[in-house]
């Protein structure tokens, strides 16, 4: 792996308005973050939002330090196994810049992201990262878009780690199985918005808050590329929260 492209990943959806339930189900409010005082029913303020409208190939980035190493063997759209945290949904879509940002059916798409701790399956016990995960498969899964270009994921809120904003990341392949494009998607931020909603929840146990927190224009990943990499999230904690994006490729 080149330097650069470690160093990057150091740093470090249809059910359309369906929500779904709280994995780790709560009584009573969340936590009160530093700045403002938030309730599990506080829909979120979507201060990003999906801006890759032009009919352009999304930003390709690294796959990170921590790719899913058998992503034909999770055929799955319920990527939680035992995790715990708020509930989310993924829906992406997938368009094809070779006919002019059509849907594109049949592409194959894997995705994987860390958990409320920041730890990523399949990988640990090493100086990057300590928790021994290399036996578990949580919060990876693999699906084939629909005739709406669109595929769909059941999961949890993805907490984060030094040096990286929340991020998802997405490897997408045509019908044949040649790789096509590895993306990350960025998350709306700020006041009000689901990442700091999410990390207020203590009940639900994301107890680092924001403290540390790498913001997408720090981040070495996203600080080049955010506007096309960006997704729109909707949702309450209670309620759970619905993630829509869209990724252009050359299919």
């Amino acid at each position: 792996m080149e330097r650069k492209e470690f160093l990057r990943g150091l740093g470090l959806a249809g059910l359309g308005a369906l929500t779904i339930p709280v994995i780790k189900a709560c009584s009573s409010d969340d936590a009160s973050s530093s700045s403002t005082s938030t309730t599990d029913t506080t829909q979120a303020t979507n201060t990003g939002g999906s801006t890759n409208t032009s009919c352009s190939v999304t930003s390709s980035e690294t796959a990170g330090p921590f790719p899913t190493k058998s992503p034909s063997s999770l055929v799955t759209a319920n990527i939680v196994s035992d995790r715990t945290g708020v509930g989310f949904t993924i829906n992406i879509t997938i368009k094809n810049t070779n006919a002019s940002c059509a849907v594109l059916a049949g592409a194959i798409v894997d995705i994987w992201h860390c958990d409320k701790d920041g730890y990523y399956s399949e990988y640990g016990g090493t100086s990057m990262q300590s928790a021994d995960f290399t036996s578990a498969h949580f919060l990876r899964g693999r699906q084939t878009t629909n005739a709406n270009g669109l595929v769909s994921f059941t999961s949890i809120f993805p907490g984060w780690y030094t040096s990286r904003a929340t991020h998802i990341h997405v490897h997408i392949y045509n019908a044949s199985g040649t790789s096509l494009l590895v993306t990350q998607i960025a998350f709306p931020e700020g006041s009000g918005s689901a990442v700091a909603l999410v990390n207020a929840s203590t009940a639900n146990g994301y107890t680092k808050g924001l403290s540390g927190y790498t913001y997408n224009a720090s981040d070495n990943v996203f600080s080049d590329s955010v506007a096309n990499e960006m997704s729109t999230v909707t949702g309450s904690v209670a309620a759970g929260f619905i993630l829509t994006h869209t990724i252009n490729v050359a299919g």
